[in-house]
């Protein structure tokens, strides 16, 4: 099971790409898409876009996970980073993978046991989960702690099916 983590962002968007099997996690590969702050809204979205595009055909995930959006001070700042979350959320969806999103403490938990971990604390478990990976950046690091949180969060669901799946046969 291959899964993107999408961290969504104007200037750049992270991006890790994880492979779960049931006994560990394997990285594939991680990065970050910029946009030229020089250009208009639409065209820096569209880079967006295309370089997701250009993410997913190149390493085929199954699924994707994307960060929740915090709401910040400056509303102008918040409607972009919206803006570019809804491009995050549009291009795994229209490639047919399923997607679900996760909020900031949720995944700092899941990856570091703490939900107010600081970014150098998460990039450090990431690479304790993930030995010999070399991180292109802190928003490629956030993208990478999205997967891991997913792929947990995947497994965690499946035992808990197969335990409800057990007790149905059971009755």
């Amino acid at each position: 099971m291959r899964i993107l983590g999408l961290d969504p962002g104007l200037r750049q968007t992270g991006w890790g790409v994880v492979e779960a099997r049931p006994d560990r996690l394997r990285h594939v590969a991680n990065g970050a898409i910029a946009s030229d702050p020089k250009l208009p809204l639409a065209a820096r979205l569209e880079q967006l876009f295309a370089g997701l595009v250009r993410v997913i055909e190149a390493f085929n995930p199954d699924e994707a996970a994307v960060e929740q959006t915090f709401v910040n001070r400056n509303p102008v700042s918040t409607l972009k980073l919206g803006q570019a979350r809804g491009v995050v959320l549009l291009v795994p969806a229209r490639a047919g993978l399923p997607v679900e999103e996760y909020g900031a403490n949720h995944i700092k938990k899941a990856v570091v046991g703490v939900g107010h971990a600081d970014k150098r604390q998460v990039a450090l478990m990431v690479r304790t989960l993930l030995p010999g990976v070399d991180i292109a950046g802190p928003d490629a690091a956030d993208a990478l702690a999205i997967a891991i949180c997913h792929a947990h969060h995947r497994t965690a669901r499946s035992a808990v099916a197969g335990v409800a799946s057990l007790a149905e046969r059971a009755s």
